[in-house]
């Protein structure tokens, strides 16, 4: 099994990884970039989760308690920049379902996200991929309050940024997730993109489902003379 491209964290990271050493610096600027400048095929996940386990390595490039912050004040400032982007443009960018990028169902799976988990929906988001970069856009086009976005972003930010590193850093002694490394990415890249297919699946069973019923037929108007108040129907009194 393994991840295509670009989804792949050592793509990245490691000693043959795009950032070579530069841990610290790699996982700011792509975890910036995937919540902040509406990029969803980036591995937020997989690459935090991957910086922990290489944190852990004997001679590490980073300290994981540099890291971790690090992280969540990334995904911080990629977030007021997502928000800034919905609050100014809007679903302007996402009118063509087939465009390659800004496709349109991501905004309507994040807008189902959003509706259905209302304002802590900016915390649980950061831990569903795709959602995390298209939920600041959807809070600023729905004119949340700016102060309640900042306070939920940041909290989401921490727990996501921080939790997800010190979590591959402590799994990364454990000898099972070494010598399976690989599956272990996968698994946390399928974890986060669960929920949104799903949200999609769910979605598109819904169509189905009212085009194969057709549209309802109009409930006849009823009599007037039937409906007068204090009167069985049928025995209306005319005025």
């Amino acid at each position: 099994m393994a991840l295509p491209g670009v989804m792949d964290p050592m793509y990245w990271l490691g000693h043959d990884g795009l950032f070579g050493s530069a841990v610290l610096p790699g996982v700011m600027l792509i975890v910036f970039v995937e919540t902040g400048l509406l990029c969803p095929f980036l591995p937020g996940d997989t690459l935090l989760f991957t910086s922990g386990l290489l944190a852990a390595q004997d001679g590490a490039p980073v300290d994981v308690w540099t890291l971790a912050p690090c992280a969540a004040l990334a995904a911080v400032a990629g977030g007021q920049v997502g928000y800034l982007i919905g609050w100014r443009l809007g679903p302007a960018f996402f009118r063509k379902e087939d465009a390659r990028i800004f496709k349109k169902h991501y905004l309507t799976s994040s807008q189902e996200f959003f509706s259905r988990h209302g304002r802590k929906a900016i915390v649980i988001g950061h831990f569903v991929g795709v959602v995390r970069t298209f939920m600041p856009v959807i809070a600023g086009a729905s004119g949340m309050r700016y102060r309640v976005f900042l306070l939920y972003d940041v909290l989401g930010a921490a727990l996501w940024g921080v939790g997800l590193v010190v979590v591959g850093f402590h799994l990364g002694n454990v000898a099972f997730v070494n010598a399976h490394l690989e599956l272990m990415v996968v698994l946390v890249a399928a974890a986060s993109t669960l929920p949104v297919a799903a949200s999609v699946v769910r979605a598109y069973l819904a169509r189905r489902r009212v085009t194969a019923s057709g549209p309802a037929s109009p409930s006849p108007r009823p009599d007037p003379a039937s409906t007068s108040p204090g009167c069985p129907p049928g025995t209306g009194i005319r005025r």
